[in-house]
């Protein structure tokens, strides 16, 4: 019976995963034949996209700012398991010259915010790809994924996955962005 519930729990948990997916685009390969894929060097497309709020943030009005673009989901654990070391660097360093914009790629992204904001508390800004259409300009298809842009607005890395926002040696990193 326990192998059964097991076994059950992890179906479900795949199912979850592959509905999410669905839902955000990733099995629309229209919307992936036209995504442009940026590479690291390059300048980030710049976009306007809004929080819960309705409060606009531009790319391109962060220019001078070491700016974290994380393209995530809620339905995701890896994003949520990012979360806590992505507020402590966002608490710490927010004022010292970066910037981080979560940008939710989920088309129900502003009705379920709030729940999840009361589960995984943070005071970064989130906002909204209902559409898809930011997500596929970066090329995104995996989740966490995060572009480090520089001062210039310039791509410097593109990280897939979840990290440790706290890490030493990615705090040393960002610290030599932030004061180049």
């Amino acid at each position: 019976m326990r192998k059964l519930s097991i076994g059950l729990v992890l179906l479900a948990l795949v199912m979850s995963g592959l509905i999410g997916m669905y839902f955000s685009g990733a099995f629309d390969t229209e919307n992936q034949s036209q995504s442009v894929s940026v590479e690291v060097g390059q300048p980030a497309p710049d976009f306007t996209l809004y929080n819960q709020k309705g409060e606009g943030y531009s790319l391109s009005s962060l220019k001078g700012q070491v700016v974290l673009v994380n393209f995530w989901a809620t339905w995701c654990p890896p994003c949520r398991s990012e979360i806590p070391s992505m507020e402590e660097l966002y608490v710490n360093y927010h004022r010292g010259g970066l910037e981080l914009l979560a940008v939710n790629i989920e088309p129900e992204g502003p009705e379920i915010i709030d729940a999840f904001t009361l589960e995984n508390p943070h005071s970064f800004p989130v906002i909204f790809d209902r559409d898809g259409k930011v997500q596929n300009r970066f090329g995104v298809f995996k989740f966490p994924e995060t572009f480090i842009i520089n001062k210039q607005g310039i791509i410097v890395e593109r990280v897939v996955g979840a990290i440790d926002w706290t890490a030493p040696e990615v705090l040393s990193y960002l610290n030599k962005l932030m004061q180049e």
